[in-house]
């Protein structure tokens, strides 16, 4: 019997707000906005920084240096440290932290190896991992999350279980917003976007961490590896990492990567490794070292 094609999820103001996207240069917008966050000039990033705050009623009482006029330029405080209580970390082995500050776009499994973007939306874990076959093996019919960031959150990103470091691969792509109207309306947005992929061993078995770059999102940050993107070239980067040296292993909860500026991470796991946590919801915020799975 032929089966109905699935509705869109996406509303006419999405499309209204995705669709002159397509036409924007992306890439030199975001390096644009890599020269201006990292401005030492005095009035402009203490007057840009002042405005965000205000704009997006940043909380700075929790930050490690509250004062405004401390950080060098406007990079650095949005990269911003937290107060080392601000985010404690759930103790429990048998629970996952969550990595990030933000919102739950979308959880679930990773069915016949596609992941779930949005209402009539979803594209492969193959073409996420950049037509990696033997990296997306390690996943199908395991468990995702994408949780997204908007300009508010803390920005710096937390290991949610104790792993080793194995591989990274940077994959250069557009720079589409990934806020949720743009996720509802673009199709396969976060297989298309430029994104950094961090892959681990764990004790629940193979782990990824997708950071997802986005339009203003000039750069991703590793603590192993620096500055990753903006990249030189377009083609797909590759590195392997010796998983026994001790700068290549992680403690849960330890930071291992930033966005300048904000974006989306999604989360991965092997199959029958945990069960999303029930009060985990889609729509859901979220912060850094709280519980958001259980170990099988």
């Amino acid at each position: 019997m032929p089966t109905s094609r699935p509705q869109h999820g996406a509303s006419l103001l999405d499309y209204a707000k995705a669709w002159p996207s397509y036409l924007l240069p992306h890439h030199a917008l975001s390096r644009i906005m890599h020269a201006i966050t990292r401005s030492k000039i005095h009035w402009w990033k203490t007057s840009f920084t002042r405005w965000f705050v205000k704009q997006f009623n940043v909380d700075m009482s929790l930050a490690q240096e509250p004062n405004l006029d401390n950080y060098p330029n406007f990079n650095t405080f949005f990269t911003r440290a937290l107060h080392a209580d601000a985010r404690p970390v759930i103790a429990n082995d048998n629970l996952l932290a969550c990595p990030v500050d933000g919102a739950v776009s979308q959880l679930g499994t990773i069915k016949d190896g596609r992941i779930f973007q949005a209402k009539g939306r979803d594209y492969t874990l193959l073409e996420l991992l950049g037509n990696d076959t033997k990296k997306a093996q390690l996943f199908e019919d395991g468990h995702f999350a994408t949780l997204y960031l908007s300009p508010r959150d803390y920005h710096r990103i937390h290991l949610p279980i104790t792993g080793k470091l194995t591989a990274m691969t940077h994959i250069p792509g557009r720079l589409f917003s990934v806020s949720p109207s743009t996720a509802r309306a673009v199709p396969r947005l976060f297989a298309r976007n430029e994104r950094v992929i961090a892959y681990f061993d764990t004790d629940i078995g193979p782990l990824a961490m997708v950071m997802v770059g986005a339009i203003f999102v000039a750069s991703i940050e590793t603590v192993w590896a620096g500055e990753v993107t903006p990249p030189a070239g377009c083609q797909i980067r590759h590195w392997e990492y010796d998983s026994a040296a001790p700068a290549h292993q992680f403690q849960k909860g330890d930071e291992i990567a930033r966005f300048n500026m904000g974006s989306t991470v999604i989360l991965l796991t092997g199959k029958n490794a945990i069960h999303w946590l029930d009060n985990i919801q889609t729509t859901d915020s979220v912060q850094m070292g709280q519980a958001i799975a259980k170990r099988c």
